[in-house]
């Protein structure tokens, strides 16, 4: 099987064929994650820090902590510091997170730091969109790279400037959710589809009577128990309710940057005809020096010689029957002998034509 053959067969979900938990289609209206973000740093670099000279923010953020334990700076003075970075500071507040709950913050250098490998970072409070304090993050930070320089050479694996502390925040506010207003709840479909909005309808109303109605292709409102405990069973029990979603529409997402190509189950294709062929150029210099004869009173003068070479491969006319199956597309597409990066132009000229009964997305 071609290299086009199993990015469609094994990057793409297939189109689902059997019941799903209620709890895979949808969210509660209201619980939801909220994002923190800080400012903070990281000391104890191994002299892979800022440079200080360029990144001037720094040396005020150590100035400013220092004032604030007490030690006072002298003005005017030229800091070098080595050893120290200048980081974001992100994390993800979960839905009903309550004050102590540890949290994982990543941390990612916004200067020119080399490396945050060793580093620690300093206490730094994370806020939310409203401006309010919700955690706060403190500890050593864990570099999933290495790297090693000497003599003008030097070599990395993966990223030095973006690291992780587990658990290294503590939640000291919480958000506030609500599980629905009054006698209702709201599910949320993760994708907008009126055929899977109704099913999730029907598979409720059929262990609830009359307790689940569609408000529009997205969201599906519930008569739930006010009783807080009460709700949360009833939750617990609606969320494992399976529903057969609907199949998804046929879709082709085509990756221009990288040349990937990737398309569902549900894509189809009528008859047509493609010639596809390959024009090369191809440019070589070749630079020789011209020695006059002796006694000539000639210069040696240094020549460059071009050779143009164009090579035109033959693009046969192929036919492609109407399929209906994934595996009927790739075997067509590939009978046509183009590489990922043509069938980029392929397939575009095949939705313009009509041919390709799917939805084109160029990402």
């Amino acid at each position: 099987m071609s290299r086009f053959a199993l990015i469609c067969c094994f990057l793409f979900a297939l189109v689902p064929a059997h019941a799903e938990k209620l709890k895979e289609l949808a969210s509660v209206a209201g619980v939801r994650n909220n994002q923190l973000v800080g400012y903070g740093l990281v000391v104890g670099l191994d002299g892979s820090g800022d440079q200080t000279t360029q990144t001037p923010f720094t040396v005020q953020s150590v100035v400013n902590m220092l004032t604030n334990l007490g030690i006072q700076v002298p003005s005017g003075g030229n800091l070098q510091l080595k050893n120290v970075a200048a980081v974001t500071v992100t994390s993800t507040l979960p839905a009903f997170a309550r004050p102590g709950q540890p949290l994982d913050v990543t941390i990612s250098s916004i200067g020119n730091a080399k490396s945050l490998r060793g580093g620690a970072l300093l206490m730094a409070p994370l806020k939310g969109a409203d401006g309010q304090i919700y955690a706060m993050a403190q500890g050593n930070i864990i570099v999933a790279g290495a790297g090693a320089s000497a003599g003008g050479s030097s070599t990395q694996v993966n990223q030095l400037a973006t690291g992780r502390i587990p658990s290294g925040a503590t939640v000291e506010k919480s958000v506030p959710t609500l599980l629905g207003n009054g006698e209702f709840i709201q599910l949320e479909l993760l994708t907008t589809d009126f055929t899977t909005a109704n099913r999730v309808v029907n598979a409720v109303n059929a262990q609830y009577p009359s307790t689940a109605v569609a408000l529009d292709g997205r969201v599906i409102q519930v008569r739930a128990p006010q009783d807080n405990n009460l709700r949360v069973a009833f939750l617990s029990r609606l969320e494992n309710i399976d529903v057969t979603p609907a199949e998804s529409s046929p879709k082709v997402i085509i990756n221009a940057r990288t040349g990937s190509i990737v398309m569902n189950q549900a894509v189809k294709l009528d008859s047509c005809a493609i010639a596809h062929g390959n024009l090369t150029v191809t440019i070589t210099a070749e630079n020789t020096v011209v020695q006059p004869n002796p006694l000539a009173g000639g210069k040696t003068t240094k020549v460059q010689n071009a050779d143009i070479q164009i090579q035109s491969d033959k693009g046969p006319i192929v036919r492609l029957p109407k399929s209906s199956t994934l595996r009927d597309v790739v075997r067509a597409l590939n009978a046509v002998g183009a590489t990922p990066q043509d069938l980029l132009a392929i397939l575009q000229a095949m939705k313009a034509a009509g041919a390709l009964k799917a939805e084109l997305e160029v990402i």
